[in-house]
């Protein structure tokens, strides 16, 4: 997997390109950790590119969101597959995260929330 990182406004977008599975989960957290550490706040996950997701891959973002939330920051989650949106709606990580219908209104809403417009 690769993990392709911009900057909108004050919202970090991560484009996740690939598979998210045990072998690039450790990745994904250090990733996260490292962006929260920097003073990041908000994040939007782009999902568009993601192929797969093993059980490993939902525990790192389960992790990622604790992180972030714990530090006072939001979360969001855009683009999601048809294959990653059924496993997100079995596991009932959709009552968790918040599911936008664009990048863009991600940006806003998730700028907005963290006191930091886009």
């Amino acid at each position: 997997m690769t993990i392709e990182e911009r900057v909108v406004g004050s919202v970090v977008v991560l484009d996740l390109v690939g598979s998210l599975t045990v072998n690039e989960a450790e990745r994904f957290r250090d990733k996260m950790h490292s962006l929260v550490f920097d003073g990041r706040r908000a994040f939007v996950l782009n999902m568009e590119r993601l192929t797969y997701m093993d059980s490993t891959g939902l525990g790192s973002l389960v992790s990622a969101y604790t992180t972030v939330t714990r530090a006072g920051g939001q979360i969001g989650l855009v683009h999601l597959t048809a294959r990653v949106n059924n496993v997100m709606t079995i596991t009932k990580l959709l009552t968790v995260f918040d599911v936008y219908e664009s990048e863009a209104l991600a940006v806003v809403q998730l700028g907005a929330k963290i006191g930091k417009p886009a």
